[in-house]
């Protein structure tokens, strides 16, 4: 039987749920495994989270305070340059999506259920790129309409890289990151 480790359960329990989404999705998440991986008793688990749904949302938001850390980390390295900022995170953005590519499946996946029990929570994700992007619109006085269509173009950057590296088709090197980062930089420049 697994050795108890010290520090916060639910805490562990989070971060080898986030482990056991990396390994196997979301269709084949066992809360017994990351019970046992955390030794503890596969009950324990629901002392902290009420169902598996339950447990999932809180790995999400996990992965949203993780997130809006690196974020934020971003903006203090960048303070007042949003074109810079808006890059930068995008370009995060992409090396996340491909180092965890069943979180990609996850904020991706559209489950009716799920949704409804827990609106909204995949799309903080975003919420604080978005208001950068909206910072960065009003500072170069670009148009709502031309931010709209820079917007689908960064996200459509964004995600199709990330699809392109984590299936293979384009290497996952920093190289092509690069590549990425100027496509990037470009739509900045074009009308």
């Amino acid at each position: 039987m697994p050795v108890s480790r010290k520090g916060n359960t639910r805490e562990e329990l989070l971060r080898e749920g986030v482990q056991e989404l990396n390994k196997h999705g979301i269709v084949d998440f066992s809360v017994r495994r990351i019970a046992e991986a955390c030794g503890v008793s596969p009950g324990a688990p629901y002392k902290h989270f009420n169902n598996r749904n339950a447990f999932i949302a809180a790995i999400i938001e996990y992965v949203n305070t993780t997130w809006f850390s690196k974020l934020q980390a971003i903006i203090d390295l960048y303070p007042g340059d949003y074109r810079r900022q808006i890059t930068e995170i995008l370009m995060a953005y992409v090396r996340f999506l491909v180092e965890n590519p069943h979180f990609r499946s996850l904020l991706m996946v559209k489950d009716d259920s799920f949704d409804q029990m827990y609106h909204g929570l995949r799309s903080k994700l975003s919420s604080m790129t978005r208001a950068i992007e909206d910072k960065y619109c009003r500072q170069v006085g670009m148009s709502d309409e031309i931010r709209v269509r820079k917007e689908f173009i960064l996200r459509s950057y964004m995600y199709g890289a990330a699809l392109m590296f984590g299936n293979g088709e384009l290497p996952y090197n920093e190289q092509m990151l690069e590549t990425v980062r100027a496509a990037v930089d470009r739509e900045f420049d074009l009308p």
